[in-house]
């Protein structure tokens, strides 16, 4: 089966799906920005913003996670980015059609605490202006991504309780769309807003202060937490 974890830039799929790794058994990480990279290496390709929009991409990820799991089974744990609804209907839809199991997880962070990440990670800098710029479309890809998977609020966990949270979710079943807590920590609610203090001008991203949003102008979108009991992470 494909764990998939989406969200957007920045708020810490690759680091998840490390800790994912790590503990489901049998797991193995497939990153499909190499099939993105290895895409840029051809000639004549017509020219786009984000390697997504070709359609090889798309078909490849597919037929590679599919060739993969047929050669050595277990779970693939698949962290990666889609904000682009047509584009992940037409990978969940050939996943299915290869009857590949596929939880769809969506890592959600509160604005403030999420362009706090991306201003403090020195790990790759020169992603940081891509994943700022980025935060508008995140925003407005979030009703369908909230209809679409399983949304883990990530705003107070550390990386292994985020992957505590996925497998909790993952082993849940189903299309819940709850915000899973980590043991040890109270239900909490997750809100989340499809517009957090973020506006495009003159092209680029600024953060608006919450106090100058009034409540009209930010429309919501409220998970409800669902409690869960703590146990050990076990392969789905």
């Amino acid at each position: 089966m494909i764990v998939w974890l989406n969200g957007t830039f920045g708020v810490g799929k690759t680091t998840t799906a490390r800790e994912l790794v790590s503990v489901i058994p049998g797991a193995r990480l497939f990153d499909p920005e190499q099939v993105g990279a290895m895409l840029r290496h051809v000639p004549d390709l017509p020219p786009v913003e984000d390697f997504q929009d070709w359609p090889p991409w798309r078909g490849l990820v597919v037929d590679t996670a599919r060739r993969l799991l047929a050669y050595v089974g277990g779970v693939l744990v698949i962290p990666q980015t889609v904000l682009v609804e047509k584009y992940w209907t037409e990978i969940r839809g050939r996943l299915e059609r290869s009857r590949i199991p596929v939880h769809h997880v969506v890592l959600h962070t509160d604005q403030a605490t999420l362009t706090r990440r991306i201003e403090e990670d020195t790990s790759d800098p020169g992603a940081r202006q891509w994943r700022l710029d980025h935060l508008p479309d995140y925003l407005d890809a979030l009703p369908w991504l909230i209809r679409e998977g399983k949304v883990v609020d990530t705003t107070q966990l550390s990386p292994s309780q985020v992957a505590h949270a996925v497998g909790l979710q993952v082993g849940g079943g189903g299309r819940s769309r709850t915000a899973a807590r980590t043991p040890g920590t109270g239900p909490a609610s997750a809100t989340l807003p499809a517009r957090t203090g973020v506006r495009r001008a003159g092209g680029r991203v600024r953060r608006v202060s919450p106090e100058r949003l009034s409540p009209e102008r930010i429309g919501s979108e409220r998970v409800r937490s669902e409690p869960t009991a703590p146990g050990d992470l076990r392969a789905p």
